[in-house]
């Protein structure tokens, strides 16, 4: 495994080691012990998460202000633009945000740390997005940063406007939202 830091250190792009050949690949998709290596932490997952979008839906920028998750994500059909923001608040980095595309033809990976926002648009026709996270769902700690926020400026490689749900369209910009940390 190939485990990148990116702009901000604490998000780490993971690269695993695929064996391929003309029957197909093979590679190992979570290793406990690889990832607390790579990644310098050491914390348990305690649920799995699978969703499909279509292109051009965008979800996020989800956060957790109680029982915040860290999540490694990874694409398994398709491909998306996957964002994390930090909203530490005491964080050198607090309010970049950093970027990577993850795909089926790539295999990577994100770990995105507890104290972040996360985030991702669909770039092709459909994406199968799963993620592992370090607590559990708690849909009344849950809120949303606006995806287009100027403070922000996210620089999404998505052409036209995205396709949100009802939550995401009444995401709040970061200067109004309630944090945790």
């Amino acid at each position: 495994m190939k485990a990148t830091p990116l702009a901000i250190p604490d998000v780490v792009l993971i690269e695993p080691k695929v064996f391929g050949d003309a029957r197909g690949f093979f590679f190992e998709s979570f290793n406990q012990k690889a990832f607390d290596e790579a990644t310098g932490t050491n914390f348990q997952f305690v649920q799995d998460n699978h969703s499909r979008s279509g292109r051009g839906v965008l979800r996020g920028l989800h956060y957790q202000v109680q029982q915040p998750q860290g999540k490694l994500v990874r694409v398994v059909r398709g491909a998306v633009w996957d964002v994390a923001v930090d909203i530490r608040r005491n964080s050198p980095t607090f309010g970049r945000w950093v970027g990577a595309e993850l795909s089926e033809d790539n295999q990577r990976q994100l770990w995105v740390p507890p104290g972040f926002a996360h985030g991702f648009v669909a770039l092709s026709e459909s994406a199968d997005f799963l993620y592992k996270t370090t607590d559990y769902y708690a849909p009344q700690h849950e809120r949303c940063i606006a995806w287009n926020d100027a403070q922000l400026a996210i620089a999404w490689p998505y052409a036209g406007e995205p396709v949100l749900s009802a939550k995401d369209q009444a995401g709040k910009p970061l200067a109004e939202a309630e944090l945790c940390m």
